[in-house]
């Protein structure tokens, strides 16, 4: 089994977090900021061999080796009957709960989008081909490959051996889709030849994301498990052509997410309620915020749309804008763990100041630090190289 700390570690944590220069905010150069930033963590990935949940024993799994299993965060053994059902402690992550496959995924999830970039930035044939290999393995190969389903996700132990909400841990995917669809576009070398087994794997995925109960239950969550469901619709969607859902969710974020989840002043209510109030509603309103940009039909505009008594996208990044520019100014109640880890260079700034003409929010965000190190901060920052989403569009 490879050790947790490896596999989040290891290269990205070899390399000094990265404070990219401010750029021309009338004009940001944001190819030569990411660049900077991008290509040397890529070179240190070179030759990292790809590792799939095939090769991680889960013990407690009832699944087979290609199947994703992983363990409720906020769950723990109860101290009045040692041997019995898990109970909950909302906010507190156990320590002892396994989690090699979500740990790999969350690095499948790092390493083949900043492949992606590299070889956009640099037109290099190696970080295509490095890239290729990872998805290779974990969508392709049959021996290696992660069966296309979470039935497993997020189990309580002594309760379940899977929940609806098990779900969100494919989030860690959806550059990994944004990567496939620039590989495609652009004819990466070496592509072609294994691009319909990608995309038959997310189109499986897909399809068990969309019409099986567990996938049902968490598209009707409410807070934040519904709009990670929402991205994740939307960039597999957009990997395998599948515009049907694409106009789905594009409705659904207008009719559901933003009506629901967002108060007219901006504030997101079901996120504040949490016992990490401020980490939940970055990491909601980057996930919301990567909806509507890819969703939009020109550049942003459901960023900017409002319902009639003014619920936006764009207000609940103003109204989080400057709690990220001061968190001392923050007038909730602090998270419960992790607070010291956050703000991080949150992507709802970036998609808002250019869907919105806000160079105040660039600035913010080209000061925060893109490359975190703690774990738990890495989770919850899963749109991490926005290039690929800034430069493509869903058409």
């Amino acid at each position: 089994m490879i050790p947790r700390r490896t596999l989040l570690a290891v290269p990205l944590l070899a390399l000094p977090a990265a404070r990219a220069a401010e750029p021309d905010l009338r004009a940001p150069d944001l190819r030569t900021v990411e660049r900077r930033r991008v290509v040397p963590q890529a070179r240190a990935m070179l030759a990292e061999p790809p590792h799939t949940i095939a090769v991680i024993p889960a013990p407690r799994s009832p699944g087979g080796r290609q199947d994703y299993y992983s363990e409720g965060d906020y769950w723990w053994p109860d101290p009045a009957n040692p041997g019995g059902p898990y109970i909950r402690r909302d906010g507190r992550s156990n320590p002892d709960k396994f989690d090699g496959h979500r740990d790999a995924l969350i690095h499948f999830g790092r390493i083949v989008p900043m492949l992606a970039a590299a070889w956009d930035f640099t037109g290099e044939t190696r970080y295509a081909a490095a890239a290729i290999r990872h998805l290779i393995a974990w969508f392709v190969d049959p021996a290696t490959r992660m069966n296309p389903n979470l039935q497993h996700a997020q189990a309580i132990i002594g309760v379940n051996t899977g929940r609806a909400i098990g779900v969100i841990d494919t989030l860690q995917i959806v550059e990994v889709a944004r990567a496939a669809t620039l590989f495609a576009r652009r004819d990466a070398p070496g592509y072609a030849a294994i691009r319909k087994g990608v995309e038959d794997w997310f189109a499986s995925y897909l399809d068990w994301l969309t019409t099986s109960p567990f996938g049902i239950e968490e598209r009707d969550q409410k807070n934040n498990h519904g709009t990670c469901w929402l991205l994740q619709a939307a960039a597999f969607a957009a990997v395998v052509g599948r515009r049907d859902v694409l106009e789905l969710a594009r409705a659904r974020l207008k009719t559901v997410i933003i009506p629901t989840q967002i108060a007219p002043d901006g504030r997101q209510p079901l996120e504040l309620a949490r016992t990490k109030p401020y980490a939940y509603s970055l990491f909601n309103l980057d996930v919301l915020a990567a909806c509507a940009w890819l969703l939009s039909e020109r550049k942003g505009e459901l960023i900017a749309w409002r319902t009639p008594d003014g619920r936006s996208a764009g207000q609940a990044i103003a109204f989080m804008a400057r709690y990220i520019a001061d968190k001392g100014q923050w007038p909730f109640a602090r998270d419960i763990e992790y607070f010291d880890g956050f703000p991080v260079r949150h992507p709802a700034l970036l998609f808002g100041a250019r869907a919105l003409d806000r160079p105040d929010w660039l600035r913010i965000w080209t000061r925060l630090n893109p490359d975190p190190v703690i774990g738990e901060v890495i989770r919850n920052f899963p749109v991490r190289q926005p290039l690929l989403w800034i430069d493509q569009t869903r058409r």
